[in-house]
């Protein structure tokens, strides 16, 4: 695996390219020496990012998957139990079609896989909405 290097900014800063955010944020709590509970959901500030991010199960074949409420009202313990419930019913084999990417009915919910163009243009694995509520599973992006 390659490991980037560090970039020398005219200030004389040091960055990673790509890395943003959580990078800075990773470091930060490592030279403070903090250590924190695990992180509670969290609301984008921008008004055109609305989704709350609930955390990680896994996807019927085993890959891991970032769970997001994308609109609506949604607790992150209902989206993570709708998106392992719908994992479980195309391990039983419930979901129409080769491949379990048809719509399952899951507590009430339509789940759906997205095709492999949409998964490797968006990383977003598959949805289940319900109403005006909508749960995304996304693929994590790549380290």
């Amino acid at each position: 695996m390659r490991v980037p290097r560090p970039w020398a900014m005219p200030s004389g800063r040091l960055t990673l390219p790509g890395r943003g955010l959580a990078l800075a944020t990773a470091v930060l709590a490592v030279t403070a020496g903090c250590s924190a509970p695990a992180p509670a959901p969290v609301k984008p500030k921008s008004a055109k990012a609305t989704a709350t991010m609930c955390g990680t199960t896994r996807t019927a074949a085993n890959v891991p998957v970032n769970i997001q409420v994308k609109r609506g009202q949604v607790s992150c313990r209902t989206a993570l139990k709708v998106e392992r419930a719908y994992a479980a019913a195309i391990i039983a084999g419930k979901a129409p079609g080769s491949g379990g990417g048809g719509p399952v009915l899951v507590n009430g919910w339509t789940c759906e896989g997205f095709t492999t163009p949409v998964v490797l243009q968006t990383g977003q694995a598959s949805k289940c909405v319900r109403g005006g509520n909508e749960i995304l599973a996304i693929l994590p992006a790549p380290a």
